[in-house]
């Protein structure tokens, strides 16, 4: 198959340089990349491990010839650029949320809808970091019986906010009087029930996510989805709390085999996966798998992932392989 020219668009920031570096990684089958971003990051310098690369100011003239654009920018510049990278007839591969629940859009998570790929029209959704992690860490159980219900508790790290929510943790270590800027209080030595904006129910934007998200992706309109979406001190890899009522009754020990069988986790119960030992993995990492002391039906785990690769870079570069593998980079352009 012929290799693809490809561009990584928000190239300087956490996500994009994550990009580059899980394209290389994995050898993705590249004749050429284009790095891009806004116009106060062009002529940045970024290592591409042999050889650098200069970064280019997004135009349509930068997309003559691209097949593929992962993209690392916020909702307004991927909802502004996305007309022009499809009539280019390139394939975007949005980690924003600005396509997330178009409904004329897939939202893939290759292990569990890659399917979903045959049928976009030039653009498809990357989910949101913490839906990622749960979908991924319930595919066991999603591969014996559906799940009627679920409950979770996030432990999202800073990085989740990008660069400018690790400085602010590190700042604030080093002095804890000062003012938060990226968070709305002080996120060393505290934890902050609040990601994005609330509604008038009272629910984030991040819960709100989470919560429509993992329907689209199991085409599951009934799933029923609670959630607490924290901010935790802790500079990379998300964590969740999970609890789930399944629609059949299924043994820890059967959930166990269908782990083993999964691609991109691991069971890890001696004694459980923390943040620290995720970090810079590709795996989502389960443990604390147990049953529910008052629903017959219900089930609870933790688990943890690297939120800047498979909860955004790795899941996007899954994306973009498989439909170059199944020649899906022009189809509906």
């Amino acid at each position: 198959m012929e290799k693809v020219n490809v561009a990584v668009l928000g190239a300087t920031g956490a996500v994009g340089r994550t990009m580059i570096r899980v394209l290389q990684e994995r050898h993705f089958p590249m004749r050429s990349l284009k790095l891009l971003a806004s116009p106060h990051s062009v002529g940045k310098v970024i290592d591409l491990g042999s050889k650098s690369g200069v970064v280019e100011e997004f135009s349509v003239a930068a997309l003559k010839d691209v097949d593929l654009v992962f993209g690392a920018v916020d909702n307004d510049l991927a909802t502004e650029y996305a007309p022009l990278i499809r009539r280019s007839g390139a394939l975007f591969v949005d980690n924003s949320s600005a396509f997330r629940l178009d409904p004329d859009v897939p939202l893939v998570i290759p292990e569990i809808n890659a399917r979903d790929i045959r049928w976009h029209h030039g653009i498809v959704a990357n989910p949101n970091c913490a839906t990622i992690l749960a979908m991924m860490a319930l595919s066991p159980i999603l591969k014996l019986t559906p799940i009627t219900r679920m409950i979770v508790s996030t432990y999202q790290a800073v990085s989740g906010a990008g660069m400018k929510g690790m400085d602010e943790l590190e700042r604030q270590i080093r002095d804890p009087s000062a003012a938060p800027e990226v968070f709305p209080f002080p996120i060393a030595f505290n934890v902050i029930p609040q990601i994005g904006e609330f509604d008038e129910a009272g629910i984030s934007s991040e819960e709100w996510k989470m919560q429509n998200e993992g329907r689209r992706i199991l085409h599951e309109a009934s799933l029923q989805v609670c959630c607490t979406c924290v901010r935790v001190p802790v500079y990379r890899c998300h964590s969740e709390s999970i609890y789930v009522e399944t629609h059949d009754a299924v043994s820890l020990q059967t959930i166990r085999q269908a782990a083993e069988d999964c691609s991109g986790i691991i069971l890890n119960e001696a004694p459980y996966p923390t943040p620290k030992e995720c970090t810079d993995s590709d795996i989502v990492m389960i443990g604390r798998l147990r049953r529910d002391g008052a629903c017959e039906n219900g089930l609870h785990l933790w688990c943890c992932c690297d939120q800047l690769r498979k909860g955004a870079a790795t899941n996007a570069v899954q994306i973009g392989e498989w439909a170059w593998q199944n020649g899906l980079l022009k189809k509906g352009v």
